[in-house]
């Protein structure tokens, strides 16, 4: 099965939380693959099985057209409609959701539950009935959009984000616009709060942790929508968009997409394995693992090799290209070097070598002329490499199956 995750670099300031799973979507990854997972192959990252009675096609869909535009992380966004098929099991309220599979402890210490929302004037959502988004199975934090359940009244176009059953924060819900969000769920603590922001901006604290009975089993977050109808009835499909799905442990990590560089899916992946060898040439591929389907993507890599001798300190430079930011391609960078190659001296016939991956979109950095630069160079990304805290960004290594 193909990876939906993607690893992508991105500069080491903006790491934050560690990452205990992501739905990061990779390029490569098809509806398809949704298909893969079964109750008898429980394959990470999601779960599919709380849909109505048509293909998984009718109610998923990936493209870079579903994606929230500044967040660098995915390159596909993910629709999920709800439509008059979607009643699940005989059930009176109709459904699509996803559940994240994993085997990480997603119901303990303090993490924040990231995701990006959003929708269209094609297949709106009906503002006439309840939709309960992005919940929980106790329901002690979710958001609400549409007329409640016994609200008075014919329709309500709010976007409501509730806490221990009662409403925390609320907007108007417009076409076209992405509303960022992180629940800040203290599971010690027994409070959760909410972080969000709009489009680009980076999420900020709008609801500071209150009492909640906070509780999961790994298994029981809903990614997706769930449809009262209020007693009425209505066939019309509804779209609701998904970006940048993922939940870290605190501090929180408020940037959407790391801005100007790129970012990438995460996991409990340890950073050495990206860290330094010495080698001739440069060539690496890497399997990541982590969304709907798990499986290795394909990468492409462009090194940069440069060549230092003692005898003539000349620098000789080869595909020097290095790419701060990747947009919506996914691309799997890597990086190879050598540790004893940073030091005060030129080494004769050190070969030392960076490599990452270039798309039409990344930022070009100048390329080194002496061997100081190439020196300084070098000592920047290993510091980088080797002073992260604990973990990884959210979005930095994908988890190995």
């Amino acid at each position: 099965m193909k990876s939906f995750v993607s690893l992508l670099a991105f500069p080491a300031s903006s790491l934050a939380g560690t990452v205990l799973w992501s739905g990061i979507f990779n390029s490569s990854a098809t509806v398809a693959d949704f298909d893969d997972w079964s109750w008898s192959n429980q394959i990470e990252p999601w779960q599919w099985y709380i849909y109505g009675t048509g293909n998984t096609s009718e109610y998923l869909g990936l493209s870079t057209d579903f994606k929230n535009p500044a967040d660098t992380s995915d390159a596909q966004g993910l629709r999920i409609s709800i439509d008059g098929t979607s009643f699940w099991e005989g059930q009176t309220m109709e459904r699509s959701e996803l559940i994240p599979q994993t085997t990480a402890d997603l119901g303990s210490g303090h993490l924040y539950y990231h995701f990006s929302l959003s929708t269209k004037t094609t297949n709106a959502p009906n503002a006439s009935f309840e939709h309960q988004i992005a919940f929980f199975e106790s329901h002690f934090t979710e958001l609400q959009y549409g007329l409640a359940s016994g609200a008075s009244g014919s329709s309500d176009n709010t976007l409501r984000w509730n806490a221990g059953g009662e409403t925390q924060w609320s907007v108007q819900l417009e076409a076209g616009n992405w509303y960022n969000f992180a629940y800040d769920i203290d599971f010690d603590a027994q409070t959760v709060g909410l972080w969000a922001s709009n489009g680009s901006d980076p999420l900020t604290e709008v609801v500071s942790p209150v009492s909640a009975s906070a509780s999961s089993n790994s298994a029981d977050w809903h990614v997706g929508e769930l449809r009262l109808p209020n007693g009425g009835s209505n066939d019309a499909a509804e779209d609701w968009y998904w970006s940048g799905i993922y939940i870290e442990e605190a501090p929180i990590t408020k940037e959407i997409g790391s801005g100007s560089s790129s970012s990438s899916s995460s996991s409990s992946a340890d950073a050495s394995s990206a860290a330094s060898s010495v080698s001739s040439t440069s060539s690496s591929t890497s399997a990541l693992p982590e969304s709907t389907a798990e499986a290795s993507s394909t990468s492409t890599t462009a090194s940069a090799a440069t060549t230092v001798t003692s005898t003539t300190a000349a620098v000789q430079t080869t595909a020097a290209t290095v790419a701060p930011s990747v947009a919506s391609s996914v691309t799997t960078s890597s990086v190879s070097t050598a540790a004893a190659a940073v030091t005060s001296a030129v080494a004769p016939s050190a070969t030392i070598e960076v490599a990452s991956t270039a798309t039409a979109s990344a930022a070009v950095l100048p390329t080194p002329t002496t061997a100081t630069e190439v020196l300084d160079d070098i000592r920047a990304l290993f510091s980088a490499l080797i002073s992260r805290s604990s973990g990884n960004h959210a979005r930095d290594f994908a988890r190995r199956g």
